[in-house]
Formats: structure tokens, sequence, C-alpha cells
């Protein structure tokens, strides 16, 4: 008898308990991380420079304001390179937005909508929290990444930071190799989680205004599930930034600034599938 009554008890304890909750379904659109192939960065590139020419006019605006913000930190870095860092963050709070204006003209163009300069100037404006948000992000995580470049030198110059002759020096000098492998390998690893982070977010943002944890995390999706092709692709837009950069004032920039920043909307829209567009991101 007493345990039935102990049963009843639990039984009737179970069910004034209240119930677990279960989160309700998410209202975002499924999206569809694509199976990549080795020519897909190939593709992006060419269709980055079929955008470019068909609006050069735009594309000048653009590649004037990158070429003078590398022209600004080469020269920062020749005259008081403990500046360097302070404005490469500042490079990195303008150039998301930048970007983002070429972005708009290749969305203007695929939805066949004329571009027009002002508007991808400010297009930014109707997303401006989860920009913020993004650009905040990369902000730290550059701070990060350069608090840890100070540290390899403080490891490896313990007499105090190289002058900037010296760090040429020490980055050349085969016998410096062990601190070349170090610093390569922290800016290496810092390099490729801002590359995984924003490699998608920032058109996402412009696509589909969503937040900016969701677009980072699809973007960090989309290299994880495509690691070998966004690895090439991560190379290819540093080649040609680097190759840009070696030209007489930077002026490389000019074209392949432009170039870079409409691909790389390609890159998106070929990477992340939505519902009823998988034939169109497939490329």
């Amino acid at each position: 008898m007493q345990s039935t009554d102990t049963t009843d008890h639990m039984e009737q304890t179970q069910a004034m308990q209240p119930a677990p909750y279960v989160p309700p379904p998410s209202g975002a659109p499924r999206k569809t991380i694509v199976a990549l192939t080795w020519g897909q960065p190939f593709v992006w590139l060419r269709k980055g420079a079929v955008d470019l020419l068909a609006h050069p006019g735009i594309a000048a605006f653009y590649g004037v304001a990158f070429c003078t913000m590398a022209i600004v930190l080469a020269a920062v870095f020749r005259a008081k390179p403990e500046y360097t860092m302070s404005i490469a963050s500042g490079c990195l709070l303008v150039g998301p937005f930048l970007a983002m204006g070429l972005y708009e003209v290749s969305r203007r163009r695929e939805l066949g909508i004329a571009p027009e300069l002002g508007a991808s100037v400010t297009c930014w404006d109707r997303h401006l929290a989860s920009m913020g948000l993004l650009v905040l992000v990369l902000v730290v995580l550059e701070l990060l990444w350069g608090r840890a470049s100070l540290v390899v030198f403080a490891v490896f110059f313990n007499t105090g930071m190289p002058s900037t002759t010296g760090v040429l020096q020490a980055v050349f000098n085969p016998q410096n190799w062990e601190f070349v492998a170090a610093y390569a390998a922290v800016g290496g690893a810092f390099a490729m989680l801002v590359f995984s982070t924003a490699v998608v977010s920032i058109p996402m943002i412009l696509d589909r205004d969503t937040d900016a944890i969701s677009a980072a995390i699809t973007s960090l999706e989309v290299v994880f599930n495509n690691t070998g092709v966004m690895v090439l692709w991560g190379l290819l837009l540093t080649t040609l930034v680097v190759l840009a950069m070696l030209l007489p004032w930077s002026l490389g920039l000019l074209v392949v600034g432009p170039w870079l920043g409409h691909a790389s909307w390609h890159a998106y829209r070929g990477s992340v599938a939505w519902p009823a567009e998988s034939a169109v991101a497939g490329g």
C-alpha cells in the first residue's frame, strides 16, 4: 500500500513540473553550402572582371580609395612603424564599407538594376548594426594579431624592437629562420581566422540583411566545407594584392582592388545557395 502511495505521489509531482522548453523553429531561410570545385575561384575572377569592365567609372572611384589607403599605410610604416597597427585598424574599419559598395554594384547587375555610384556608397546604411558588429570583431582579431606579433618580436629580439630597416633585415636574413617561421605561423593563423570570418559574411549581410553572427558562422561553414578551394581563393587574393602593391605607389590597386571586390561577391553567390537559387548560386 505504501509503495502504491509513493508511486502516485511521484506521478503527481512529475505532472506538476513544467514541460521542458523547446525553442521554436528558426524562421530564417535555409541556406545550403555549395560543394565547390577547384575551378570556381577562376570563374569568380572572370565574373568580377566583367563587372569591372561594365562600370569602369565606379571601379575607378573605389580603386583610388584602395590605392590611397595603401599609400598612407606604406608611408606610416616607413616613417612611424609604431603607428602602423593603428593605421591598419583604421583601414580595416573603412575597407569593408568600400567592399560593400562594390558588392552592391555586382548585386544590382545580377538583378538587372542599373548600378549607381551614390547607391553603392550609401548601401551600408541599411545594415549599419550588423556591419558595425562584424567590423568590431575583425578589428579585435586584427589587434590580437598585432599583439601576438609583438610577442614574437619580443621573444626573438630581447634587446628591443628593431627599426623599420631592422625588421626588413630580420625577415630576409636566412639566419633568422626560426623567427620567420614563428612569425609566419602566428600571422598565418590569424590571417586564416580573419579570412574565414569575412570571406562571405559581408556580402551576405548586404544580400540577406542578416545579423553579423549568422553571417560569420556561414562564412566559417563555407571555409570548413570547402577548405582546399577556399585556401586557393585566399592565396589568389593575396597574390594579386601583393603584385598590385609592388608597382610604384601601389598603383596596381586601382584595378586589382575593385576587381577582387566584384569577384568576392561572386564567391559568396557561388558558395551559399538559398531556396530556389541553387542553379544560380552554383555558377
